[in-house]
């Protein structure tokens, strides 16, 4: 595959909150992969805030985050580089953890 074919990574915003240990999970996760987003406080961000709600039912679930029309709520590292387009390769004998790689799934418009 050449560059000019390779599927472009698309912008990461990730919605949080201070306090928050799944954000800061999150925040670990993506570093390791090299995922580079923007990261919105819903407490200090009213824009933000209302688009948590939008989307997870009135709820201001996070870590909630947007690549391109997709939404991800309270996601695993690897699943938000592989909605990026960051290629994700597992450690040799590793397994998924229970209940991490099935965040709730939505595309927006």
């Amino acid at each position: 595959m050449t560059a000019s074919s390779a599927t472009p990574v698309q912008a990461v915003e990730v919605f949080w909150r201070p306090g928050c240990p799944y954000c800061s999970m999150l925040r670990r996760g993506l570093a390791r992969r090299g995922v580079a987003a923007t990261w919105r406080d819903i407490w200090d961000d009213e824009d933000a805030r209302g688009f948590v709600r939008s989307v997870n039912g009135g709820c201001e679930t996070v870590p909630t985050v947007r690549v391109g029309t997709t939404v991800l709520t309270n996601p695993s590292g690897a699943q938000v580089a592989r909605a990026a387009g960051v290629a994700v390769r597992r450690a040799r004998g590793a397994r998924p953890r229970a209940g991490r790689d099935r965040a709730a799934l939505r595309v927006v418009s």
